[in-house]
């Protein structure tokens, strides 16, 4: 059985996080003169620090052990609890109705980017650099700054990040003590932030921009500032920027560490997911470039290869940003980047999709079956990294594949039911279970579009895609609740 007095103390740690983190927004909006925006702050923030105290110090319940039960239940809660109390400020300020606030607070802390809001540009800055942080505080999880954070999770704690982050196993561990590993991942996260938000300045964009715009291209989010997106800016020199950390934020940070701590870059080349993403992007970003150059809407071919790269780039990284109108584009190229986002970048990333290391083991499996129906007699091992894939891991795979197809089908056809048409719904659908953000026809510009039931329907396809399916389904079986 799930140890509830455990887990809603656990609970309390991501709780009391988000209200220090409006709290201090709240000073931050005094600091800027933002004064009508830091009650909207102030106030919420202080309650839960308040409520979630009291409850921490009432429920004295003894956290030595946790269960992987426990973890499930604690990871899909922890999304659960942070969008709503995010949504808090977001609901006072804006004045949308709850449901919408709540959409996009799932959507900034799940770095899915999918917004129902339009006149950014007009907004208070302490307001949008909060949008901003919560993308960023969201990219590398808010379980994994909860392992880091707190020394009782490092009995258990591996169980938190691997419900957190699930998939195949990389053997990528960057220390042998949890809560260390966590603190090594963050340190990789900002400092590729710090970088990003200067090559940014150095490109040209003011110093509130280059910080906001950093949280949500290294956490691959997709948030900006501005309506147009990163097509506010007619540079081509921030959009290389862009390319390079959305880049590096799609490949494993427990990767980066390693690089950094042995200074030695082929370790990139060497690792076969990590490799396999990149000359995917080149040469997809190429085929695209091609298509749009020989279509006629772009006279300049480096144009195209530009643009192509960026919103590719943007897509298969779950980032989002935008910059051309894709409506204005042969209708094959937005739907082959809807689909493109379903490939997601590397494992330990802040990236969303059904990342490369799955794709790598489907592919190579799938080769394998085929080979066997032209030579029955073959054995041939599905080999990755040059090591044997064990047969449950090819099955888990594969089962996972089968859970996205079935998903984006259910999903979509429910978000029909409310009113959307066939594109809008898909494209909703796989934005949303992607974490991508853009999406096509009637939720092409933003979301304000969807029913109330509609958003409901979409903010949990972010939970569910945000934890890969797995974490969140394992609860919906009567028999994970009955032993």
């Amino acid at each position: 059985m799930v140890n509830t007095p455990n887990t809603l103390r656990l609970l309390t740690a991501p709780a009391l996080w988000m209200g220090v983190v409006q709290c201090l927004f709240g000073a931050i909006s005094l600091v800027a003169h933002d004064d009508t925006v830091a009650e909207p702050f102030l106030v919420p923030g202080g309650a839960i620090i308040l409520v979630a105290g009291l409850l921490h110090l009432l429920l004295r319940t003894d956290i030595r052990r946790i269960s992987y039960r426990d973890a499930l239940v604690f990871a899909t809660l922890t999304w659960v609890l942070t969008g709503v109390l995010g949504a808090l400020p977001i609901y006072a300020i804006t004045g949308i109705s709850f449901t919408d606030a709540v959409f996009e607070s799932i959507s900034a802390l799940t770095t899915t980017g999918a917004t129902v809001l339009t006149g950014l540009d007009d907004m208070p800055g302490s307001f949008l650099m909060y949008r901003q942080f919560l993308q960023w505080m969201g990219g590398l999880g808010v379980v994994i700054f909860v392992v880091a954070v707190l020394p009782m999770l490092n009995v258990g704690g591996m169980r938190l990040l691997r419900a957190e982050a699930s998939g195949p196993d990389k053997d990528e561990k960057v220390s042998p003590r949890v809560s260390r590993a966590a603190h090594n991942l963050w340190l990789v996260y900002i400092l590729i932030t710090l970088g990003c938000a200067l090559a940014y300045f150095l490109a040209g964009m003011s110093v509130f921009d280059a910080v906001a715009h950093s949280f949500t291209t290294v956490s691959t989010g997709g948030f900006s500032t501005h309506d147009a997106s990163l097509g506010f800016y007619d540079s081509h020199l921030i959009l290389a920027v862009a390319n390079l950390f959305m880049l590096l934020g799609a490949i494993s940070f427990a990767l980066h560490f390693k690089v950094l701590r042995s200074g030695q870059l082929h370790r990139y080349w060497r690792d076969e997911e990590t490799r396999v993403f990149l000359l995917s992007v080149a040469a997809i970003s190429l085929v695209l470039a091609l298509y749009l150059f020989t279509s006629g809407r772009y006279g300049g071919f480096l144009e195209a290869v530009s643009y192509a790269a960026f919103h590719l780039i943007s897509f298969i990284t779950s980032t989002g940003f935008g910059h051309q109108d894709l409506g204005s584009w042969p209708v094959a190229a937005p739907v082959g980047l809807i689909l493109a986002g379903y490939l997601g970048g590397c494992a330990g990333s802040t990236a969303g999709g059904s990342k490369f290391v799955r794709n790598i083991i489907a592919f190579k499996t799938v080769r394998g079956d085929f080979l066997l129906t032209l030579h029955p007699r073959a054995v041939k091992k599905v080999r990755y990294q040059m090591q044997p894939v064990a047969t449950d891991v090819r099955l888990s795979v594969m089962a996972f594949f089968s859970f996205v197809a079935g998903s984006t089908a259910l999903l979509t056809l429910a978000l029909m039911a409310t009113g959307l048409d066939l594109l809008s719904a898909f494209s909703a659908v796989a934005a949303c279970l992607n974490v991508l953000g853009p999406g096509l026809g009637q939720v092409g510009s933003n979301f304000q579009v969807v029913s109330d039931l509609g958003t409901w329907i979409l903010c949990a396809a972010m939970i569910l895609g945000r934890l890969e399916y797995f974490t969140v389904l394992a609860l919906l079986f009567p028999l994970f609740w009955r032993y």
